[in-house]
Parts: C-alpha cells; structure tokens; sequence
C-alpha cells in the first residue's frame, strides 16, 4: 500500500499544530495557578511584614484616607486613598508584578481594593481582612505616626 507524501506532511502538520496549542494552554494555565489574591489574619500580615521587610518586590499599601494613614500606619506604607476619584487609575500604574499588602481600617476598602487589583492584572495581593489598622494597634504591632514610631 502506497501512503501519500502530502497526505503524511498534512498529518504530522496537525500534530505538531495540536501539540503546540496544548502546550500553549499548559502555559497560561500554570501562569494563572502562580496568581495569589488572599484575605489574611493579622497574625498572618505581622510575619508577611517581617519575612519581607528587605524585600524590593513587596509593597504596603494603605488605602485609607489621607488623614487616617496620617494618624497611624505600617512603617513603609504607601497611602493610595480609596475614596479618590482617581483610586483606579493610580493603582493601575503601580508594577503588578510586585507583591502587594493591602490593609484599611477594617478590612471592607482593602476587600474591594484586591478584588479591583485583581482585575488590572496584578499577579500578587495580600488583604488584611476583618482585622484592619485598629486590630494592628490593638495587637501591640509596630506603626508610623506623624511623630514617629510607635
């Protein structure tokens, strides 16, 4: 039996096309797996903070109001206000592959300011969930004022 040369070229085409596609497939699916948004417990935030205190990648961001952030915060914050007209926008300049702790005063703006990370891309968001800043404070963690550390 005579097989065709065309025939046989077309066939191990598709293979090599299917097997590519999977392949493909494979990748954005692992890349997916490697995304992490997590609501944490404070304790859980207390060791995130100290693991990564001279990490570059790591990110505080506090996104209570200025004069809450003013009042006290976590040492290295950086202050993007919730209630801003421009919130999306100013996170969405922020480098989404960094790995970001975000925390409020109770956890319900830090919620939704993962879930709206979440969808500008970022790849990595810790929230401070139903804890917040008080519950920092409360817990004898340490904390920035205006006159200096707590």
């Amino acid at each position: 039996m005579k097989i065709n040369t065309r025939f046989l070229y077309v066939v191990i085409l598709c293979l090599l096309m299917v097997s590519l596609i999977i392949t493909g497939c494979k990748k954005n699916e692992t890349q997916t797996d490697t995304n992490i948004f997590k609501s944490i417990t404070i304790q859980e935030a207390a060791n995130l903070v100290e693991e990564n205190i001279n990490n570059p990648d790591f990110i505080i961001l506090d996104v209570r109001t200025p004069s809450e952030f003013a009042e006290g915060h976590i040492k290295g914050a950086i202050n993007i206000d919730f209630y801003s007209e421009t919130f999306r926008d100013e996170l969405d300049v922020l480098n989404k592959t960094k790995i970001y702790f975000v925390y409020c005063r109770s956890g319900n703006r830090s919620g939704q300011a993962m879930e709206i990370m979440k969808s500008l891309g970022f790849s990595t968001v810790y929230n401070l969930s139903a804890a917040g800043m008080g519950d920092w404070i409360a817990n004898g963690l340490p904390y920035k004022t205006a006159s200096g550390t707590e």
